[in-house]
């Protein structure tokens, strides 16, 4: 006899409220943009957001019969940024002429596809941990390919990161962010007792085994490669801070993350003094205001405005449509924060903030409530790699840290990006799903629970 120890509610009703909410905010904002800057309600108008709404709701459908546990709260928040973003890179697009927003538009549909896609025919996050070394061969193909003569789109505002297919060009660098992440997963997941066996102990801290530093040397090198062959910094720290914070998540020692931040300095150091690209930079970003810097080429004069106008938006903002955008170079990719923050001000740009935060505490209740080793660090390292996207690109806006080339996840233009974190997004609500999911343990008047049939409450919130 199965008695079910636990009662889990699927919450897709919340999600469908959650979701009309979401959709109603991006209307909204288009909505805004067209008033301010005296734009018509045209047929693309209604019809975009009939898109919009259309694929949150196939969406919405597909989560009720293959993961009716999942999160409820996930999807409408990337719906929510998805959407915003949309609505300024069409506000951008009216007084530049230029044209993302429509190319935006056919990357979300493909990419909401491709999330459901993932939904639809992934049975189980746990399938993944067979493809754990092909996973690694896949992510070393990605970072090569922007290398490959007749494939490589060529430097791109410094970096070699674009493959160019026909009309089309793509990151595969984004991809590769969760075939790292899975490839991280299934190893530390299968090889963590022996990482675990005891080190050298210096103080209160105990280092593990010189063997057992192999991994952690190979992410390194290939984050110097990056660094290296494709000048791209905030790829390079991106895959390197994935896997220090993967591996402590694992192994819960700080003398992993001594040893990390040791090898980034000794890399960023050599990096500076060995590489022009690097240390022009880091010199851009020291000296930004100083006006050598504000008038070279690849100077400090994309980060200086983006800072003029996230103080001209004030508390406030200016409303969409009516700010100083114009003078912003790619203020749809690498800026669009800067615009965000200039006409929402910023109330409305700790509002995005607090969006990213729901999003990534949502991935780790996710990773706390899955009851396998494998889904855990997978949830924490695709959450982690969303917020350290967030973080390097918004701290390079705002002066934090040097600014690189990664963009806004949901809300910058960019396909390979918006591809990558919807699939992203996927793999979190299926992760999700089994953890929210109700167990079946079997119970009898003579029987007890074992270790294996834990009587304990399935997290649900």
């Amino acid at each position: 006899m199965s008695q079910l120890l636990t009662v889990a509610k699927p919450r897709r009703n919340t999600e469908l409220l959650l979701l009309i909410l979401a959709l109603g905010m991006s209307a909204m904002a288009n909505a805004l943009v067209n008033l301010n800057l005296d734009h018509n309600f045209d047929n693309d108008f209604y019809t975009q957001i009939a898109i919009l709404g259309g694929l949150a709701l196939v969406f919405h459908i597909v989560l009720r019969f293959k993961a009716k546990y999942a999160d409820p709260v996930i999807l409408p928040v990337v719906i929510a940024l998805n959407g915003v973003g949309l609505a300024v890179i069409h506000r951008l697009d009216i007084t530049s002429g230029d044209s993302a927003a429509t190319r935006q538009w056919m990357w979300t549909s493909l990419a909401v596809v491709a999330a459901i896609a993932v939904i639809w025919l992934l049975r189980d996050h746990r399938i993944l941990r067979r493809y754990t070394y092909i996973s690694l061969l896949i992510s070393v193909v990605f970072l090569i390919l922007p290398l490959v003569p007749g494939l490589s789109a060529g430097s791109v505002n410094g970096a070699t990161v674009w493959i160019s297919i026909g009309p089309f060009t793509f990151q595969p660098g984004e991809i590769a962010k969760i075939t790292l992440a899975i490839f991280f997963a299934g190893y530390l997941s299968s090889n963590r007792d022996l990482i675990l066996l005891a080190g050298k102990k210096i103080g209160p801290l105990q280092l593990p085994r010189s063997r057992d530093l192999a991994p952690m040397i190979v992410a390194w090198l290939a984050s110097v490669g990056v660094l290296v062959f494709q000048r791209d910094l905030g790829s390079s720290i991106l895959f390197f801070g994935l896997f220090m914070v993967m591996i402590y998540v694992a192994t819960s020692r700080v003398s992993w993350i001594l040893i990390g931040v040791g090898l980034i300095v000794v890399g960023g150091t050599a990096a500076y003094q060995i590489f022009p690209h690097v240390a022009r930079r880091i010199d851009v970003w020291v000296n930004a205001f100083d006006p050598e810097y504000i008038g070279a080429d690849y100077g400090s004069f994309q980060v200086v405005e983006g800072l003029f106008g996230l103080a001209n938006g004030g508390l406030f903002g200016t409303g969409l449509g009516q700010g100083t955008s114009d003078k912003l170079p790619v203020a749809n990719s690498d800026m669009i924060i800067a615009v965000i923050g200039e006409e929402l001000g910023l109330i409305g740009l700790f509002a995005i903030l607090c969006l990213y935060a729901l999003l990534v505490a949502r991935g780790f209740r996710a990773a706390l409530g899955t009851r396998d080793a494998f889904g855990k660090l997978l949830a924490v390292g695709l959450s982690f790699a969303v917020a350290l996207q967030c973080f390097i690109i918004i701290g390079g806006v705002t002066r934090l840290i040097p600014l690189t080339g990664l963009t806004t996840p949901f809300l910058a233009a960019g396909g390979s990006s918006l591809l990558a974190n919807w699939i992203i997004v996927a793999l979190i609500l299926k992760i999700s799903d089994a953890a929210r999911r109700p167990i079946d343990v079997p119970t009898s008047n003579n029987s007890k629970p074992t270790n294996d049939q834990p009587l304990k409450e399935v997290p649900s919130p």
